[in-house]
């Protein structure tokens, strides 16, 4: 392995993590959402 895949790979890491902390927390947001017009239409 060169030096050029393995900052690659590093790269590759590094993106797939910030996508899944993204992808958490819009996930979280939406539900959140849902709950928060739950509340307001019960009133």
């Amino acid at each position: 392995m060169d030096s050029f895949s393995i900052l690659m790979t590093i790269a590759i890491i590094l993106f797939a993590r910030l996508g899944v902390r993204l992808v958490t927390k819009y996930i979280k947001m939406k539900k959140k959402e849902k709950e928060d017009n739950k509340e307001n239409h019960k009133d």
